[in-house]
């Protein structure tokens, strides 16, 4: 038994002066999702880490790109969350003037008056001294624990900033391109409506003539009133977007260009046919949770050191005269050093119940961690799926377009020629703003797509 303690006491000591903590040795949990992600194509090159994307390259347009240079800029919340690095750094280098002795000077001067034997006797005093302020022994690395948490936690804040970097990109994305399709559902709606206004002078002059009905009045004003409601809901969208953009941006926008369409968009992330799941770790709100994993488990340290004797020094030497003159003599050097140790005897619990917190809270952070996995894979995932039948969508929506506008013109023809009667053109009619108005919806879905999936695979932050 005495050579038990023995060895464990000279452990201890070799822990101490090889600088060691007692902070358990950090293992990466492993990742709770498939090996591989499920993409759905090969059209990208071997290697491609979307993370090394810079915004610049994947948005390619003029407009898009100086909303996005503005807004990371301008935005009042990237500010906010680079002033939180800022002060976690701050914290972090606090924490880390602990491992370093702290030296102090001062210099006083006093006088008094004091009576002595019935008479009154004054008297001076000089002093000078250099010291170290109570100055803690880290033998058992409690304060090495310490600064390893503050360095990670400062190190989680940068990646949450990087994070929102790349939040910050694809919102502006999204809110430039949702500007850009409600004013073509704009246009949209302004052609029909000035379509259906030439129909509905040419029914009322058929209706004068006696050949149409006041069915036909009925029927073609009801579709260009609705039309008209289409012109005031895509004119306060678009006044929203607009709105939405400048505070994004943080400051006034300009106007997109004039007739700028999201065919003239065309975003497309490529990626390899095989995609390993680890690329999910260069994502910063994972590399954020893995910090604040690391966090917790040097934190364990801390609370495991605290069972330990805490040694601390303070010593200062210097001068003490009555007279200035003879102040820095050799004769007047004076001395203190007081040494102090605290060692834990009883607590009533409190430091078990301290350790099992910083354990309890490892634990949490190993979740958290392997939710955000989850999380991102969950994303990606969504996004690829999307991303195919998107892509089949839009190309039927477009054929459908093409062939509602060939019904329109056979049912205006027919009509014009006395043919078919006005309710095939009016639904030929309704048939084709629809069908033009969905395409542009579909085609805002596959570009947002796009926007997100570079984002979930964490490109987007490096300008």
């Amino acid at each position: 038994m005495q050579k038990t303690h023995l060895f464990l006491g000279a452990g201890l000591l070799l822990c101490a002066l090889s600088g060691c903590t007692m902070a358990p040795k950090y293992l990466r949990p492993d990742m709770p999702v498939p090996a591989q992600l499920p993409v759905a194509d090969s059209r990208g090159q071997a290697g491609t880490d979307v993370s090394d994307i810079g915004w610049q390259t994947f948005y390619t347009d003029p407009g898009l790109r100086q909303a996005i240079a503005t807004a990371l800029e301008n935005n009042r919340d990237l500010r906010a969350a680079a002033l939180s690095v800022e002060s976690y750094q701050a914290q972090y280098r606090i924490q880390r003037a602990a491992l370093f002795p702290s030296l102090g000077a001062n210099g006083t001067w006093s006088k008094q008056r004091t009576l002595a034997s019935g008479q009154y006797v004054t008297g001076e005093m000089y002093s000078a001294a250099v010291g170290v302020t109570s100055y803690e022994l880290d033998l058992f690395g409690r304060v090495r624990s310490l600064k390893a948490e503050a360095l990670e936690q400062y190190l989680g804040q940068v990646a949450t900033h990087r994070s929102a970097v790349i939040s910050l990109v694809a919102e502006t994305a999204r809110s430039y391109l949702s500007l850009l399709a409600d004013r073509e559902l704009l246009a949209i709606s302004q052609d029909t409506f000035k379509s259906q206004g030439e129909s509905f002078g040419l029914v009322q002059q058929r209706f004068e003539s006696g050949i149409a009905n006041s069915l036909e009045i009925a029927q073609s004003r009801t579709m260009l009133e609705q039309v008209r409601a289409s012109l005031a809901q895509y004119q306060l969208q678009s006044e929203q977007d607009k709105n939405a953009l400048n505070l994004l941006a943080g400051v006034a926008m300009p106007d997109p260009a004039g007739g700028q369409r999201l065919e003239d968009h065309d975003l497309t992330l490529q990626l390899p046919a095989n995609l390993p799941s680890t690329v999910l770790l260069q994502r910063p709100d994972i590399q954020a949770a893995e910090h604040a994993l690391k966090a917790a488990n040097a934190n364990i340290g801390a609370a495991r050191a605290a069972f330990f004797p805490t040694i601390s020094l303070t010593g200062q030497a210097g001068y003490m005269a009555p007279d200035f003159g003879d102040l820095f003599d050799s004769k007047s050097g004076v001395w203190a050093f007081t040494p102090s140790i605290r060692i834990p005897i009883f607590t009533g619990g409190r430091l078990t119940a301290q350790l099992d917190l910083a354990e309890i809270r490892k634990e949490a952070a190993v979740v958290n961690y392997e939710k955000a996995i989850q999380t991102a894979f969950r994303e990606v995932a969504d996004g690829l799926a999307a991303r195919k039948w998107l892509a089949e969508r839009v190309a039927a929506q477009k054929a459908l377009v093409d062939a509602a506008q060939e019904y329109y013109n056979l049912a205006a023809f027919r009509y014009q020629e006395g043919i078919d009667s006005f309710l095939t053109q009016l639904d030929a009619e309704r048939s084709l703003f629809a069908a033009r108005q969905s395409y542009v919806t579909l085609r805002l879905a596959q570009q947002n797509n796009q926007v997100n999936l570079f984002k979930a695979l964490g490109g987007g932050w490096q300008q």
